[in-house]
């Protein structure tokens, strides 16, 4: 396990930053396979609760996965899927938020000390990921201005719920 808060963040961040990205360009296996692999180094060598932190990731995969879901047969994305419905969400996605969860309680734990900055930055920065990952490849966003709209609505209610359900529930991930 890394001592150093900081290295620790650090790492938490690449990870995220190369799972993410892996995970937009390759996802029908090398993507969700790399994220599994970031997970286990995480555990490894970053997380302090790894018990805790896993429920607090499966609690938040679980929450951003449905999101995700509804967002798809909304029709507010689409990943080139033919059949009109998603019964689940795709797998690539799933990992995304995975990794996305572990950032919660390292490298984006700043963001927690003061609570105006979940509402200010997430329907931003979530919104700008998703039109991120329709440039690279697997996702589309099929009417920009109500896709957009709706990832940052989405993003504003979601965001801050994780936060607070991780105070709430996780206080020793705080």
């Amino acid at each position: 396990m890394i001592t150093s808060e900081a290295a620790r963040n650090i790492l938490n961040f690449i990870l995220f930053q190369i799972g993410w990205f892996t995970c937009v360009v390759y996802p029908d296996l090398i993507g969700p396979l790399v994220v599994v692999a970031f997970l286990v180094i995480h555990f490894v060598l970053v997380s302090q609760h790894r018990f805790t932190e896993l429920q607090f990731i499966g609690l938040g995969v679980l929450v951003g996965s449905l999101l995700d879901g509804l967002w798809l047969n909304a029709g507010i994305l689409s990943d080139g899927n033919t059949g009109d419905e998603h019964l689940i969400t795709p797998v690539w996605l799933v990992a995304i938020w995975a990794i996305f969860m572990t950032t919660l309680s390292h490298s984006l734990n700043w963001i927690s000390r003061k609570v105006w900055l979940a509402f200010v930055f997430a329907p931003i920065a979530g919104p700008l990921a998703y039109w991120s990952a329709s440039k690279l490849g697997n996702v589309a966003l099929t009417d920009l201005p109500l896709s957009l709209a709706a990832l940052a609505l989405g993003w504003f209610i979601v965001f801050p719920l994780l936060l607070f359900i991780r105070k709430s529930l996780y206080p020793e991930l705080v």
